[in-house]
């Protein structure tokens, strides 16, 4: 077994990636302050296609080294807006008929491997601040709440790796 060269790997250009479909999912950042943080998001959205990402309240927003450090160019590919108030985007999705969804723990959670999200429908997920998590303001109004499951002796996932494992899931489910 060879490894590939990136030049073997079929990558869309940036304005293809801009023409393709996207899946029918919205990430949104509340609070983030790791810079690296955010480029991963944006890095991990590029890769599934992701339509479009929310940088919300202190999230940082691009052009800035430490996001691109880790974006590696996503911030090109994958269309980005900086809303302020993150309860006010909320409730816009929500009138756009778009389910908003936090990622956090909460009472009446459901686990992600338990979370089968409506084919057809468009989703926003919610994505909180390292310390904090997502406000609870934000979690209130949300139309539901998802958890990773985790089974250590940790409490919490670093955002970038949440993002990871919710986008990969979602994309998984709604591609079929």
């Amino acid at each position: 077994m060879r490894k590939l060269k990136n030049s073997e790997l079929t990558r869309l250009d940036v304005e293809t990636f801009k023409q393709a479909p996207k899946t029918p999912l919205i990430v949104v950042l509340d609070n983030i302050r790791s810079l690296n943080n955010i480029g991963s998001v944006f890095r991990t959205s590029d890769a599934f296609l992701i339509e479009k990402i929310y940088l919300c309240g202190i999230t940082a927003t691009p052009p800035h080294k430490d996001i691109q450090k880790t974006a590696l160019g996503a911030t090109e590919s994958v269309e980005w807006e900086y809303v302020e108030d993150t309860l006010a985007l909320v409730s816009e999705l929500q009138e756009n008929n778009i389910k908003v969804v936090s990622v956090e723990q909460a009472e009446d959670a459901v686990m992600l491997n338990n979370f089968i999200p409506e084919q057809d429908r468009k989703y926003a997920v919610v994505f909180g601040n390292e310390v904090k998590g997502v406000s609870q303001k934000v979690v209130s109004a949300s139309d539901m709440v998802v958890e990773i499951p985790q089974y250590g002796t940790k409490h919490s996932l670093n955002i970038s790796v949440s993002a990871g494992v919710i986008i990969w899931d979602l994309f998984s489910k709604l591609s079929k």
